[in-house]
């Protein structure tokens, strides 16, 4: 029995959640949930200004409660402003993973349906997608086509959609090769439900995961757009624009630059902690 509870107890300590990842979790669950309900929770208006209460500190320096992170060179309530940015960058940030994951797989899907002259034009487009720098090709269309908030979105769930398309396209190849598909294939069953019912429930695990480790670069995309002044648009604000407009008062206000970083930052460090769990609990080949 003593044996039996020996050889147990290491799987268990195995599967068990590390520490760091259920802080992770928790971060990401209260983004998410600021991200639901910023409307209901924040105090003010983004735009509602108090000209007499510019630039007060956060209530840990000496600032009052009706602030508690304090305001901007308005007057702007920072906590509001930054719960309603934490809102727009999460949107922008699952708006764009989720284009490129959907573009990325279905193109990979075609490139191993078809092969061929076919496969050789994705890859083609694979090849040019990574070869060019995307900060370069966002600043080209935002500068020539001007800025919205579909347009953003859609600009950016260009980027990694290469990663999505090559992953797809090996998994799809190596699933037509097995078993399954082709018996599903002789049944008489069209591509479209092969691909959608049979390969990509099997493949789903190794996507997903590749979106959460693609979803913090994105945010950092946006929020390095947003700072130069070429992504989200006043009076909207996401957390790349509080810092822009944060960094003329770092030395006066260092609050304003200081919080948004510290989400970003934070953020992207959680997804990426529980991305690469994720990674490691669903890799045979790390088992």
């Amino acid at each position: 029995m003593s044996s039996v509870v020996a050889t147990a107890a290491p799987v268990i300590r195995r599967r068990a959640i590390p520490p760091a990842v259920l802080v992770a979790m928790g971060w990401i669950g209260l983004i998410l949930a600021i991200a639901l309900l910023a409307e209901m929770l924040r105090p003010y208006g983004i735009t509602q200004m108090d000209l007499k209460a510019r630039l007060r500190p956060p209530v840990l320096f000496g600032g009052v409660w009706a602030h508690p992170l304090g305001t901007d060179e308005l007057g702007r309530d920072v906590l509001s402003r930054l719960m309603v940015s934490i809102r727009m960058s999460v949107t922008i940030a699952f708006g764009a993973t989720i284009i490129a994951a959907v573009l990325g797989t279905t193109l990979g899907f075609i490139a191993a349906h078809f092969r061929g002259w076919v496969e050789q034009i994705v890859l083609m487009l694979i090849d040019f997608q990574a070869s060019m720098p995307f900060l370069i090709i966002a600043l080209a269309v935002l500068a020539f086509f001007g800025n919205s908030l579909p347009l953003f979105i859609g600009l950016m769930g260009l980027y990694g959609w290469e990663r999505y398309a090559r992953m797809a396209r090996g998994l799809a190849v190596s699933a037509n090769a097995q078993g399954y598909a082709a018996a599903v294939r002789q049944l008489g069953a069209r591509p479209g439900r092969i691909y959608l019912r049979h390969i990509l429930p099997n493949i789903a695990a190794t996507l997903i995961v590749a979106a959460t480790l693609s979803f913090p670069e994105v945010v950092l995309l946006e929020s390095g757009l947003s700072f130069l002044g070429l992504g989200v648009q006043p009076p909207m604000t996401s957390l790349g624009n509080m810092v822009g407009y944060g960094r003329e008062y770092l030395t006066r206000a260092p609050w304003i630059l200081l919080t948004p970083s510290f989400v970003i930052v934070t953020t992207t460090l959680s997804v990426s902690l529980v991305g690469d769990w994720l990674r490691d609990r669903l890799d045979p080949t790390l088992g």
